[in-house]
C-alpha cells in the first residue's frame, strides 16, 4: 500500500509518503522553493500544492504518480461551515473551500498520472491526531491536538488504541487557543502564523501582570473544551508596528508583560484539558500535535503537572506534520499495521561521493579527515563556529544536528554572537544539545531522553555559569539529547568536545539566516557559508575551512589571471 499524504490547505505545505504502513520520506515544500513557511496562509494561496516536496517523495521511493494507491490529503471540505456561523472574519474562505473540494483534480495536474478518484480526504484535526499517536512508539496513547483552525473546530481530544481513533471531545469555532496566540503575535509586531515561537521567548523577560484578567475569560469547560474569546490587547499594551525596533526596553516592559501573560494563560488551559483527558482514558501515555504542540514551555507544564507518565510530542506537530498524519490514518483506515516514524530526519540526503562532487563543483577546497569529529570539537573549543550538515533534514522547525549551526556553550557571549550571525532578535534564546546520558545531571523539569527539543527544562544552578549561552534568562533551557548510537557522527563530536572541555553540551541553533528556511541542500549549505561569519562548514564526512575556502578562492583567481 503506497500512500501519499499532502497539506496544501492552510500554511506549512508538505509531503508525506508511507509504504505498508512505514514512514519512507517527508518534507516542507519550503526546504525545496527556499520560501519561509513555502507560503503566507490566506485563501488565495489555497490552491498552492507542495509540487516540489510531492515529486521529491515520489522519487525517493522510486515511484511515479500511477503507482500510488491512495493520495491523502489533510482536511475534509464537507466537513467545513460558512465562516459567518463558526464566528470568524475571513470574507474570502468560501475561496479556499473551494479550492479545497478541487483538490483531486489540482492534484492530478500536478502529478501527471494520477487517478484523482484516489484522492481520499482526512479531517484536519484527524490527520494532526494520527500525526501524533500513529507516529510515535506507543500503540495505545491519548491524543490532545490544538491549533488555529481546522475545517469547523480548533480542538480534538481523544484516544487511539490499534490504530483507531475515538473522539472525546472538540471545540468548535472561534474558540482557538491557536487563533488567540496568532492575535497576540500580531499584535506584538511579529508575523502572525510565523513567530508565534518569537512570542514565547519575549515571554521570559516578562511578568504575568494580566494573568488574574485572563483567567476571567479565558477558560477550560467541563466537556473538555475551552472558552477563548481574543481581547482588546491595546487595554495592555499598544500595538507595535512590524517595521520598528524591538528594542531591550520593550523586551522587558508592557509587551512582554502582555506575552508572559498570555503565555501563562495557556500553559494553565492546557494542563487542564489534559487533565480532563486523562479522567476519562487513565492512559500512561500523552501524544500531542497541533501548531500548539510546539509551545516547549506548555509541553513542560503538562509533563510535570498532569498524571500522564509520558508525553511524546510529533517533531512536525504544526500542519506540516497533518501530512504525515493523513498518510498515517489512511493506512489504518484499510488495515495496515502502521510503525512509528523512526526519527525526524525524513528529508533528502547525498552520498559522501556526492557531497564531494558539490563541493568540487563549487571550487571550494576541502578535506575528508579520519578524525573530523576531533578537528570539529578543536574549532569548537577555540570559541569556533560550525555549520553542521549531515545526513538526511528534518522534518519540522526544529534543527536537530542535520541542519545545525554550532558554537560553544562555555562563552556568554556567544548567544549574542549566533544571534548577529543569523541576523535575529538579541531576545532569541538558542538551544542546548547534550550527550543523551548527561542529561539529566544537568537538566531536570522535563523528560529525558529529550531528542526533539520540544520541551523546556531547568538548567542546575551549578551549570548555568559553566554553559551560560544556552541559559534563558529564567533559568531554562529547551534541550536536545543526543544518542551516539543513533546519530554517531554528532555523537562522536561532542564527546571530542567533552574531552578538551569537560561540557558535553554544545550549543545548537538552526541554520540558517533570518526570515530564511533553515538550509536543506549543499548548495544552500555553501550559500550560508560564504555570507556569514562562520569559521568551519562540515558537509557529511568532509570539512572547509573558511581560510581554506578564502585561499583556494585566491588560487582560482590567480591561475585565471583575474586580481582580487
Amino acid at each position: 500500500m503506497r500512500i501519499l499524504g499532502v497539506n496544501a490547505l492552510f500554511h506549512d505545505p508538505s509531503a508525506a509518503l508511507v509504504i505498508d504502513g512505514r514512514v519512507v520520506a517527508a518534507a516542507e515544500e519550503e526546504r525545496f522553493s527556499r520560501r519561509k513557511h513555502g507560503k503566507r496562509p490566506v485563501p488565495f494561496a489555497a490552491w498552492e500544492l507542495p509540487e516540489l516536496s510531492m515529486r521529491w517523495c515520489l522519487k525517493e521511493a522510486g515511484l511515479t504518480p500511477a503507482d500510488l494507491d491512495v493520495v491523502a490529503y489533510s482536511y475534509d471540505p464537507a466537513l467545513a461551515r460558512p465562516v459567518d456561523q463558526l464566528g470568524l472574519v475571513d470574507p474570502w474562505d468560501d475561496l479556499r473551500q473551494t479550492y479545497a473540494r478541487r483538490a483531486p483534480q489540482f492534484l492530478a495536474a500536478a502529478l501527471p498520472g494520477l487517478d484523482p478518484e484516489k484522492v481520499r480526504f482526512v479531517p484536519h484535526h484527524v490527520a494532526h491526531a494520527a500525526s501524533g499517536a500513529l507516529a510515535s512508539p506507543h500503540e495505545r496513547s491519548s491524543v490532545l491536538v490544538l491549533d488555529g483552525r481546522g475545517e469547523h473546530a480548533s480542538h480534538l481530544s481523544g484516544r487511539y488504541t490499534g490504530g483507531s481513533l475515538e473522539v472525546l471531545a472538540t471545540q468548535d469555532l472561534p474558540h482557538s487557543l491557536g487563533l488567540l496566540y496568532e492575535s497576540l503575535t500580531e499584535h506584538l509586531g511579529f508575523l502572525r502564523s510565523s513567530d508565534e515561537y518569537k512570542v514565547m521567548a519575549l515571554a521570559s523577560y516578562g511578568e504575568p501582570r494580566h494573568l488574574e484578567e485572563l483567567r476571567e475569560t479565558i477558560r477550560a469547560t467541563d466537556d473538555g473544551g475551552f472558552e477563548a474569546p481574543v481581547p482588546d490587547w491595546s487595554r495592555w499594551s499598544p500595538a507595535r508596528d512590524r517595521d520598528a525596533r524591538l528594542d531591550e526596553e520593550a523586551w522587558r516592559g508592557a509587551h512582554a508583560d502582555l506575552a508572559c501573560s498570555v503565555q501563562a494563560r495557556l500553559e494553565e488551559v492546557l494542563v487542564d484539558l489534559a487533565r480532563w483527558l486523562h479522567e476519562r482514558t487513565g492512559d500512561r501515555v500523552l501524544t500531542m500535535a497541533g501548531g500548539t504542540a510546539l509551545n516547549c514551555v506548555a509541553n513542560s507544564r503538562i509533563w510535570r503537572e498532569t498524571p500522564f507518565e509520558e508525553v511524546w510530542v510529533q517533531p512536525a506537530a504544526g500542519d506540516a506534520g497533518t501530512a504525515l498524519g493523513a498518510a498515517l490514518q489512511a493506512a489504518a483506515d484499510r488495515g495496515e499495521t502502521t510503525a512509528p516514524m523512526p526519527s525526524a530526519a525524513l528529508g533528502r540526503q547525498w552520498s559522501d561521493d556526492e557531497l564531494a562532487s558539490w563541493l568540487r563543483g563549487a571550487a571550494v577546497p576541502f578535506t575528508t579527515p579520519d578524525d573530523l569529529d576531533e578537528q570539529v570539537a578543536e574549532v569548537l573549543a577555540h570559541n569556533g563556529v560550525v555549520a553542521w550538515f549531515d545526513g538526511r533534514s528534518e522534518f519540522g522547525p526544529r534543527a536537530l544536528g542535520q541542519r545545525s549551526l554550532l558554537a560553544n556553550p562555555g562563552v556568554a557571549a556567544n548567544l549574542e554572537r549566533l544571534n548577529d550571525v543569523k541576523g535575529r532578535e538579541q531576545f532569541r534564546p538558542v538551544a542546548p544539545m547534550v550527550l543523551a546520558d548527561h542529561a539529566a545531571e544537568i537538566f531536570s523539569g522535563g523528560p529525558v531522553p529529550s531528542p526533539y527539543m520540544l520541551f523546556v527544562h531547568d538548567v542546575a544552578p551549578v551549570w548555568r555559569d559553566r554553559i551560560p549561552a544556552v541559559v534563558h534568562v529564567d533559568g531554562t533551557a529547551r534541550i536536545q539529547t543526543v544518542d551516539p548510537a543513533t546519530q554517531p557522527r554528532l555523537g562522536a563530536m561532542i564527546q571530542a568536545f567533552h574531552r578538551r572541555t569537560g561540557l558535553p553540551v554544545v550549543v545548537n541553533t538552526s541554520l540558517n539566516t533570518a526570515g530564511r528556511p533553515m538550509v536543506d541542500d549543499p548548495r544552500d549549505a555553501l550559500e550560508l557559508f560564504g555570507s556569514a561569519p562562520v569559521d568551519v562548514l562540515v558537509v557529511g564526512p568532509h570539512l572547509v575551512r573558511r581560510s581554506m575556502m578564502f585561499a583556494g578562492a585566491e588560487r582560482v583567481h590567480e591561475a585565471a589571471g583575474v586580481a582580487l
